[in-house]
């Protein structure tokens, strides 16, 4: 679906509130201080496993591009609105052997962290994570993936990118993302820190409104574009990791 520039406003806006919490800046060097050979966006994703007499069971990932995690060294960064209280983002999650951290699935150039390790880093210092997800309703099923075409349609990239000064401001872009050689792809390059990024699209709801999804996960800039990793495939991987692991 193609939109107006007044209703893309109107998502990016709705996106940067519902959503703006799922995002987290990463980086990886050679080692501390060392200056940052890559740098990306990585997002939590949470999504219903089952359910019990206390209520329903859920895994949560943090989600980025493969091509951020293959660092000695590599930091999560943290951001006030995040943490609880504020002032746990004074630092950033430093992890040494930071490929060790992730789960590596390199046939989607997808890298998946469980994020039980985050959370314990948070108790252990006193602080919690207040963070939003990428839901499992808000991420694409795989008929609304299979329905990307060749034609452009409207898309949106929520990520934090890099100014000037090294921050990491929040920033929200409406590009075009269609189906090129049976990939989904983002039409444009995109600025540094985008890489790991969740690519957004949108459908028309029951009244004809535009829906967004979550299509999946930016991957590294080629060929003029972004691939998209896209979640009808992640979804796939993440089970056959949790059964190798539970196995």
């Amino acid at each position: 679906m193609l939109l107006d520039q007044d209703t893309e406003n109107e998502i990016i806006f709705a996106l940067c509130q519902h959503l703006g919490r799922a995002i987290l800046p990463v980086s990886g060097a050679t080692g501390p201080g060392a200056p940052a050979g890559t740098v990306g966006t990585a997002f939590f994703y949470s999504e219903l496993v089952g359910a019990t007499d206390d209520g329903e069971i859920a895994h949560e990932w943090l989600l980025t591009a493969d091509a951020l995690t293959d660092r000695e060294y590599g930091e999560i960064g943290l951001r006030p609105s995040v943490t609880e209280p504020a002032e746990g983002a004074d630092e950033p999650i430093e992890l040494a052997g930071f490929a060790d951290h992730w789960l590596h699935l390199p046939e989607l150039g997808l890298a998946a962290m469980p994020t039980g390790g985050l959370h314990g880093y948070a108790d252990d210092r006193g602080w919690r994570w207040r963070t939003q997800q990428v839901t499992e309703a808000i991420a694409a099923p795989a008929d609304a993936v299979a329905r990307v075409g060749a034609t452009p349609g409207s898309a949106f990239v929520l990520a934090l990118g890099v100014a000037e000064d090294g921050s990491r401001p929040l920033e929200a872009v409406a590009e075009r993302v269609a189906r090129h050689d049976d990939a989904v792809r983002v039409t444009t390059e995109l600025p540094a820190g985008y890489v790991g990024a969740p690519v957004f699209a949108v459908e028309a709801g029951p009244d004809g409104e535009p829906v967004p999804h979550c299509l999946g996960v930016l991957l590294p800039a080629r060929d003029g574009g972004h691939p998209v990793a896209t979640f009808d495939r992640i979804r796939s991987a993440l089970v056959e990791v949790v059964e190798v692991v539970d196995g």
